[in-house]
């Protein structure tokens, strides 16, 4: 983990980590799998390479921690009374007053969004169409490519940019570049299912004061092929099978 905290400061708060980047910015790291939920059982499955032959489960996992993540952001948010007429009665409730926009990286992003959806049916959706290629013949070092974005204004409106797989961190931060050209948010949430501390170092250079990265698992690192390890291998093919 000493990679993980190269900042000027941290403090550990049972499952989350608050520092400050290289500039001073604070933020917050929330590692879910520090604490025990049936969470854990859908992660699990997806790492189990007897379980990946099964797409539909996979998807079905994926979106499945995409809906507990939700869940666990939408604590976070800002919340407004709301008088609601029943057949008996009024009763006032809280509820969320964010404007939602959820972005996501396509291809391997679209079974976690649609976990995100299923909590967040108000919100404003926006997908990046980033991807890695490898830059060497050896496979072992990689540029990031942004080629295609559709995306509502987020300024001033709670961003949520969720990508399952958190490796080298190069397209989640060419995501936050594209997308906050079209406004400056209110906050952002990351959201992975695995990420790497490598990752997250540079993802939270990229990130404005008060962003929260939300983690269902921080694994070791990565291989030599960038992968990470021990992770569960390449998301969007198990999802929607093998590219060329």
């Amino acid at each position: 983990m000493k990679t993980f905290l190269q900042s000027l400061s941290y403090k550990i708060t049972g499952n989350m980590i608050i520092f400050a980047n290289k500039k001073g910015k604070l933020m917050k790291v929330i590692n879910l799998s520090e604490n025990n939920s049936i969470m854990n059982l859908y992660l699990a499955e997806l790492r189990d390479k007897k379980y990946q032959h099964n797409r539909l489960l996979f998807r079905n996992n994926i979106r499945r921690i995409g809906e507990i993540m939700a869940y666990e952001i939408s604590k976070t948010l800002d919340y407004r009374p709301k008088t609601v007429t029943t057949p008996l009665a009024n009763i006032d409730v809280n509820i969320p007053k964010d404007e939602l926009v959820i972005a996501t990286v396509l291809r391997a992003g679209l079974p976690f969004h649609q976990g995100f959806l299923e909590i967040f049916d108000h919100a404003d959706n926006a997908f990046v169409s980033a991807y890695r290629m490898y830059t060497n013949r050896e496979h072992t070092e990689v540029g990031v490519h942004t080629e295609y974005m559709a995306s509502p204004s987020v300024k001033g409106k709670t961003l949520m940019i969720v990508d399952p797989m958190l490796a080298t961190g190069g397209s989640m931060a060419a995501s936050i570049e594209a997308l906050v050209k079209t406004g400056k948010p209110k906050t952002i949430h990351i959201a992975s299912v695995i990420a790497t501390p490598e990752g997250i170092d540079v993802v939270k250079e990229a990130l404005p004061e008060n962003s929260m990265i939300w983690c269902a698992a921080i694994d070791p690192g990565m291989n030599t092929h960038k992968y990470i390890v021990p992770g569960f291998g390449d998301c969007g093919d198990l999802c929607y099978g093998e590219k060329l």
